[in-house]
C-alpha cells in the first residue's frame, strides 16, 4: 500500500481517521469514494466499551472496521517512527512504558489495538485471515510515513505481535530500519502442536471452528505477581477461550514465518526468557540461527517469563534498556550543521 492510497478525513487536531475501500487481503486498494461516507445523522460508531469513535483516535481499516490508536509524540522534531504491535488477547495500552522511553529519545511511537482486541471493532479474538493484522499494520505505517516521509521506521512486537512484525517486515524488507522482537511467536510450542493435535485441530476447524480450547494461564505472563494481577483485572484484555479457528491462524502464521526466515536480511533484536511457556524460545533460537541477516542479536533472560517488559523489575528494566539502546544505535547519524557561508 502506498501512502497515496490512504485518505485522512477532516478531524479535530490530533485525531486520526483513515478510511479505505473494502478489499481482499493483499490486493491493491483504491481511494475511498467520498460519496460512500456515512450519511449525516447516522448513528455514531462506538467502541466495544460504548465510547463513540468520534471521541477516540482511530483509523478505519480496509474492511471498514474502526481501530483504536495511540500516539506518543516527542516535543521536538522526531528522529524516527516506531510502530508497536501488541500480542494476542491484549491491547496497546500496556506498552506505555516502552513508548514513553522511546518518546524521550525523540522518537514518534504509534500503535493500534488489532481487530477484535481492546477498543477496536471486530469479533473478539477471531480473525478470518492472519494477513488482516499485517495489512492493518502496513496501513497505519503508511499513514505515518506519508506525514514523515524522510524518517526511518522501526517495529517493536511482542508475542503474536512479534509474528505480525516479522511478516510485516518480510512484505516490505527495504522499508524498515530494524525490528525488535520481545518473546515473539515464531513457531508453535512443541507440546501444544504435536502432529496428532495439529491433525485434530484441522478436523475441528472444519466441524466446529468456534469451539474454544481453554484459556491462557496468566501465571506465565510474569514472575511479578502485581503484573499478573494487573493483566487479570484489565477489562480491555480478552480473558475467554482460544477458538480452534484462531489457533489455526496462528499455526498458519508460524508456518509462513518458517518459510520466510531464510530470506530475512533486515536488522533485528530478539529478547526471550528461557522459562517462557507461552511462546517457545526455540522459535527465537531458530530464527537467530537461520536468518541470513548480518545485523542480528539474541539475548536470553535466564528464568524470564513471557512478558519480559513486565517481568521482575530488574528484567523489565534491562528489557527497556536493550530496546531503547538497540534502536538508538540503528538511528542514522545526526547531520552536523553546515558552517555559515559554505
Amino acid at each position: 500500500m502506498s501512502p497515496g492510497s490512504l485518505t485522512v478525513g477532516s478531524s479535530p487536531p490530533g485525531h486520526c481517521e483513515v478510511r479505505a475501500r473494502r478489499r481482499s487481503c493483499g490486493s491493491p486498494r483504491a481511494l475511498k469514494d467520498p460519496s460512500s461516507m456515512p450519511e449525516p445523522g447516522a448513528a455514531p460508531r462506538r467502541s466495544p466499551q460504548g465510547v463513540p469513535y468520534s471521541e477516540l483516535r482511530h483509523l478505519v481499516n480496509a474492511d471498514g472496521l474502526h481501530l483504536f490508536c495511540r500516539y506518543w509524540e516527542p516535543a521536538g522534531p522526531p528522529r524516527a517512527l516506531v510502530f508497536i504491535a501488541h500480542g494476542a488477547g491484549e491491547h496497546c495500552g500496556p506498552y506505555d512504558e516502552i513508548a514513553q522511553r522511546l518518546k524521550e529519545l525523540s522518537l514518534l511511537v504509534f500503535a493500534h489495538d488489532h481487530v477484535g482486541h481492546g477498543q477496536s471493532e471486530g469479533d473478539r479474538m477471531n480473525i478470518k485471515n492472519f494477513q488482516v493484522y499485517i495489512r492493518d499494520s502496513l496501513q497505519h505505517i503508511d499513514l505515518m510515513k506519508s506525514r514523515h516521509p524522510d524518517l526511518p521506521v522501526f517495529i517493536v512486537g511482542h508475542s503474536m505481535g512479534g509474528a505480525i512484525s516479522i511478516l510485516t517486515a518480510c512484505e516490505r524488507p527495504s522499508d524498515f530500519a530494524g525490528v525488535v522482537l520481545i518473546a515473539p511467536m515464531v513457531q508453535m510450542n512443541p507440546e501444544s502442536a504435536t502432529p496428532f493435535k495439529v491433525f485434530l485441530a484441522k478436523v475441528l476447524n472444519h466441524l466446529l471452528p468456534s469451539l474454544t480450547l481453554g484459556t491462557m494461564d496468566s501465571r506465565w505472563v510474569s514472575r511479578d505477581k502485581t503484573k499478573v494481577e494487573a493483566y487479570d483485572t484489565d477489562e480491555l484484555n480478552f480473558h475467554g477461550g482460544l477458538r480452534v479457528s484462531f489457533g489455526m491462524q496462528l499455526m498458519g502464521a508460524a508456518t509462513r514465518i518458517e518459510r520466510e526466515i531464510p530470506s530475512i536480511n533486515w536488522p533485528f533484536l530478539l529478547l526471550h526468557g528461557d522459562a517462557d511457556k507461552l511462546c517457545d524460545i526455540g522459535g527465537s533460537k531458530m530464527m537467530f540461527k537461520n536468518a541470513p541477516s548480518s545485523d542480528k542479536k539474541l539475548k536470553v533472560y535466564e528464568g524470564g517469563y513471557h512478558a519480559l517488559h513486565h517481568d521482575l523489575p530488574e528484567v523489565a528494566e534491562s528489557t527497556l534498556k536493550e530496546v531503547t539502546s538497540w534502536i538508538t544505535e540503528h538511528l542514522p547519524a545526526k547531520k552536523s550543521p553546515q558552517p555559515q557561508g559554505s
